[in-house]
């Protein structure tokens, strides 16, 4: 029996083995801050920790899959303080990201990623960690970083290296360049590029046919693929 729960920040649903974790949040594009990192957390443990989801899918509300930081959440505080604990508390994002990025790849269900809108640094750096990408027609997937100042680090930094080659790579994160889903999908860094009134059915579509599979048999696969691009430590 499908299932929806509405959170604070996002909706999360269940249709037989496949779960739905969608940013709903498309007042701020989706932009991440600590409390949506650690909503965000919290469910992808849920997937994790529920024997029957085989598969789930990520997706996003209105223009973006995901802005990267909330930038104005260190800016609304009025007292010096306050300013003070927000943006001790934003360095805390990118610390939530890693840890999310490796339970994905490292967890036994299937992810796959429904990018419905652009993806912007912390945006792309999940998006990376999935099985399985489709995205909208002219999305475009871009890491700000190094042009607010901020190295760009972490496991999303060597998966980005590792699917676009060094060149590029630093193309993507030194000089921040835009790249559109359609470029991505020619450099095999996403599956399918699809226009935006197809993109749940094709999502879904893709969630079945991976549920489809004997589990233990994709379960084994996806961890041997995935050792060879992370290493053993997960595995």
């Amino acid at each position: 029996m499908a299932t929806v729960d509405q959170l604070e920040y996002f909706t999360y649903g269940t249709d037989g083995g496949v779960a739905t974790i969608t940013f709903n949040r498309p007042d701020r594009r989706n932009g991440l801050d600590p409390n949506v990192m650690l909503e965000f957390e919290t469910l992808i443990h849920r997937v994790r920790n529920d024997n029957d989801i085989r598969v789930f899918i990520v997706t996003g509300t209105g223009t973006a899959f995901c802005a990267g930081a909330d930038l104005d959440y260190a800016r609304r505080p009025t007292s010096d303080e306050d300013k003070t604990r927000a943006v001790a508390a934003m360095g805390l994002v990118p610390r939530i990201i890693g840890r999310v990025f490796d339970v994905i790849v490292s967890m036994d269900a299937i992810s796959v990623g429904a990018i419905n809108g652009f993806a912007i640094g912390g945006g792309w750096s999940i998006a990376l960690a999935f099985d399985h990408v489709i995205a909208v027609e002219g999305v475009e997937f871009w890491v700000p970083e190094v042009d607010l100042g901020v190295p760009f680090r972490g496991l999303a930094n060597i998966t980005l290296t590792e699917r676009l080659g060094p060149t590029l790579a630093k193309e993507a994160c030194i000089l921040c360049r835009h790249f559109s889903a359609e470029e991505l999908r020619d450099l095999r860094v996403i599956n399918q590029v699809v226009p935006a009134d197809e993109l749940m059915a094709t999502a879904r579509r893709v969630a079945e046919a991976y549920a489809s599979k004997p589990s233990k048999a994709a379960v084994g696969t996806k961890r041997d693929i995935n050792s060879v691009l992370y290493g053993t430590r997960h595995y």
